[in-house]
């Protein structure tokens, strides 16, 4: 994803060329992660360079605007460049900030949340942007492989596909991943290949298994396996079953998912129970959830914790307030807060993800939450025309930021507080900038590091309306 908002900048254009070599002072990172530099006043975007350092610069991709560019000599080396210890750190583009020492990326990232308030705001110098929450040991804390099956040479592969490419990298051992979805994400590799199960082939639109999925419960040790295949038949599927239990005793939970399109989407919408339990179970703290095949769930457990505290802080309750989660997912952060508050409603647009906030809620033992199939667009001023109206609206919407009907819904309920959890800080500011237009006050922002090594940064922003 390239940074399109520099194409509205008032900078004077300078030509460059593909090629074009030159020395370049490294300002800031861009929310890619890529180093950011002014040739003549125009802007280059070079990865792997770091902010401070002096590096020469060749041109890859020249454009009116802006310029891609890679390091070619790194003139005066900045002390925080380390080793990437990923061996294919390079050539997979999952991480892109393994060159830094954590505490720099964490500087930085509190830097991006800055930087996309001030341009899409201009609110960012002003703003009270607090330290970015890392974590002790930022190494193996995904709980989810989500990984492209494909075959090569007669080899399974299980990955991503190397940035701009249909090149898939595999990835066997990655560092970021929990070991558990590692081992699982390999031996399912193995069986595949030992069944001679076939394997999706993107250009001809044929073969069977598309994309291993693996979660692992952390504090339940629960595992579950999704294999999303071309069709809803499942080949060999009594050996699968047979090998999995073999050789995965670990695995609780056996699904199938059936993706039929010739799509990037990795889910369809049919999901079936091959083998074990239909989910699995997971704690943050004190609070259970079940999870479905096709449930959101915070992908950094560890790091949720302190997210959902953050998100609970600036919600202020009192044990006597109404509260929306919108884009509830399972219930996660409505539950987290569920105690403090009088009624939690939450909606989703995703059945199975709903059913499970309804189930989660009940284990919970709470008899003032309810959950909806739905758009907070549509229960928000159903429910304010029953007589109903939110005191606190939690919103923690997908990178593409919330629905303008949401905004709109929200401003005309017009709820006492919004804490907005935000996974890019870009639509973030954006969407911060409509709510501020209508009366609301931003009062902090808290950034979280929940993905190590990226470019991604979380972060949650409490925003309340003057009495």
């Amino acid at each position: 994803m390239r940074n399109d908002s520099y194409k509205n900048s008032t900078k004077p254009k300078s030509s460059v060329e593909k090629g074009q070599q030159f020395p370049l002072t490294i300002k800031r990172l861009g929310i890619n992660g890529e180093g950011v530099g002014y040739f003549k006043r125009h802007v280059v975007f070079v990865p792997g360079a770091i902010p401070g350092e002096e590096v020469v610069a060749e041109v890859v991709k020249p454009g009116p605007r802006f310029s891609q560019a890679k390091v070619k000599k790194i003139r005066k080396r900045s002390p925080e460049r380390v080793d990437p210890p990923c061996p294919i750190y390079e050539a997979c583009g999952g991480c892109q900030l393994q060159h830094m020492s954590y505490a720099a990326t964490l500087r930085e990232k509190k830097d991006m949340v800055a930087q996309a308030f001030e341009r899409h705001t201009g609110l960012g110098k002003g703003l009270p942007i607090k330290k970015t929450i890392g974590m002790d040991h930022p190494w193996y804390y995904r709980n989810k492989g989500q990984l492209q099956a494909r075959k090569k040479g007669g080899k399974v592969l299980a990955g991503l596909y190397k940035e701009n490419t249909h090149d898939l990298i595999d990835l066997s051992e990655c560092m970021v991943q929990n070991k558990t979805v590692n081992h699982v994400t390999q031996v399912v590799k193995e069986i595949l290949a030992d069944l001679t199960i076939g394997i999706y082939d993107e250009k001809k639109h044929s073969g069977d298994v598309r994309t291993i999925v693996t979660r692992v419960g952390f504090e339940t040790n629960h595992v579950q396996l999704v294999l999303v295949t071309r069709t809803r038949k499942l080949p060999k599927r009594e050996a699968l079953i047979e090998e999995v239990r073999k050789r995965l005793p670990e695995v609780t939970s056996f699904m199938q998912n059936v993706n039929g399109e010739k799509t990037s989407l990795v889910f369809g919408e049919e999901t079936v129970h091959v083998d074990g339990e239909k989910t699995i179970q997971e704690r943050l703290g004190d609070v259970a959830f079940s999870l479905s095949a096709r449930a959101f769930f915070q992908l950094n457990p560890e790091q949720t914790v302190p997210l959902y505290n953050e998100a609970k802080k600036a919600a202020e309750l009192t044990g006597k307030e109404k509260v929306v989660d919108a884009y509830c997912g399972v219930g996660t952060i409505g539950l987290w807060v569920a105690k403090d508050a009088a009624e939690i409603r939450g909606m989703d647009t995703t059945k199975e993800a709903i059913d499970d906030a309804r189930i989660n809620a009940q284990n919970r033992g709470l008899t003032k939450a309810t959950y909806e199939v739905g758009t907070a667009e549509h229960w928000l001023p159903r429910w304010a025309k029953e007589g109903w109206k939110p005191d606190v609206v939690l919103v923690d919407p997908p990178r593409s930021g919330c629905d303008d009907k949401l905004l709109k819904t929200i401003t005309s309920v017009q709820p006492k507080r919004v804490v907005y959890v935000s996974c890019n800080p870009s639509t973030l500011a954006k969407d911060v900038h409509t709510l501020t237009k209508r009366g609301y006050k931003v009062k902090s922002v808290q950034p979280v590091d929940m993905f190590p090594w990226t470019a991604q940064v979380e972060s949650v922003t409490e925003l309340v309306l003057p009495s």
